[in-house]
């Protein structure tokens, strides 16, 4: 039997994966903590502990954001291997008829959510059953394509519904943008905590979904080889529409969660799944509860370096997000919580 301090001898096999995993993650989760933990060191230094513990509540409610977005590119990536290009105006289009149910239909804010994510997981299935599902599923390149046709439809549908004008969004709580915790000078306000708590709470809800339904195994064993799924008679299809559907449901929940710090209009996600991309590169591409944890990463070290780090400024967060999906594609291409995967040749 293989040491826990030495790789298996196989380095195919499932041991030697489960090292990789390991001991790769404890390795990249230290670097990244001792870089985090200068720059702390530094900032409070330079500003006082309570202005750097309000960058980092500023930086947690952005990144819990952040992770939302990036769990819906995770479950379209790991049922297609491709990255949805759509998703930043399909989680638009989500928003928008949330907004729709409360300015129109007279909807309270909780409920309206609720009706969007739930169109929105209906469109999406329809996106998938019409558009993607006659493709090869090893055809990337022309899902790809298809991805980026339906961020120009959808973008377009917008304004041509909706116009080209901002709209404010309602928060979730009525004073969420006045009442809050203050802690050592910092305001930590119950709407972020609240949205937190919701993005938590759906996360935790995908997870028991996969680990434990029949759907899930199903969608689970797609992700892991769609030719290994047919030989077992699952549905390849219907897994992957239900990805989709829960993509589109989690995006919807994203943009009605970032649209009350922000006014909305057409492509006002498309800069916060730039951020999204970047967490989930961090977090690993087939990782869930990776991804949401990656985008808090992002998040707190956006606001920090902005801040802190002269050469960057406050309206570099997007240069930010970019050098970040390029330094680990650079080094770690799998993600921090992503598989190792080792073939032969």
């Amino acid at each position: 039997m293989a040491s826990i301090a030495t790789p298996p001898q196989d380095p195919t096999g499932p041991m030697a994966e489960a090292w990789w995993r390991e001991h790769s993650l404890a390795t990249n989760l230290g670097v990244i903590g001792a870089l985090l933990g200068a720059l702390s060191i530094y900032a409070i230094t330079d500003g006082g502990f309570g202005l750097y513990l309000q960058r980092v509540f500023d930086g947690f409610s952005s990144g819990v954001l952040y992770g939302a977005t990036a769990l819906a590119l995770v479950l379209v990536f790991k049922a297609t291997k491709v990255i949805n290009f759509g998703q930043g105006a399909m989680a638009t289009f989500g928003a928008y008829l949330a907004y729709t149910c409360v300015n129109n239909l007279g909807f309270p804010i909780v409920p309206a959510i609720l009706v969007a994510m739930v169109a929105s997981a209906v469109m999406a299935g329809g996106i998938e059953r019409a558009l993607v599902r006659p493709f090869d599923p090893n055809n990337h390149l022309a899902i790809l394509l298809v991805t980026l046709g339906v961020y120009i439809a959808l973008s377009a549908l917008t304004i041509l519904i909706w116009g080209s004008n901002p709209h404010g969004f309602p928060n979730l709580i009525s004073d969420g943008s006045t009442s809050y915790i203050g802690i050592a000078g910092a305001r930590l306000y119950y709407e972020d905590i609240l949205e937190a708590v919701v993005v938590a709470v759906f996360v935790l809800a995908i997870v028991l979904l996969l680990s434990r339904t029949r759907l899930g195994l199903a969608m689970r064993c797609v992700a892991s080889s769609v030719e290994s799924a047919r030989l077992l008679g699952i549905n390849v299809g219907r897994s992957v529409q239900v990805s989709w559907a829960l993509a589109a449901a989690a995006g919807t929940l994203a943009a009605c969660l970032s649209a009350p710090s922000t006014f909305i209009q057409p492509g006002f996600m498309d800069n916060v799944l730039l951020y999204a991309f970047a967490a989930a590169t961090l977090g690993g591409l087939d990782s869930i509860v990776g991804s949401v944890f990656a985008g808090v990463l992002v998040g707190i070290a956006t606001s920090l370096l902005t801040a802190y780090v002269p050469a960057f400024g406050a309206e570099f967060g997007s240069g930010v997000a970019f050098l970040l999906i390029v330094i680990v594609l650079q080094i770690k291409p799998a993600g921090l919580f992503g598989r190792h995967v080792m073939e032969r040749v």
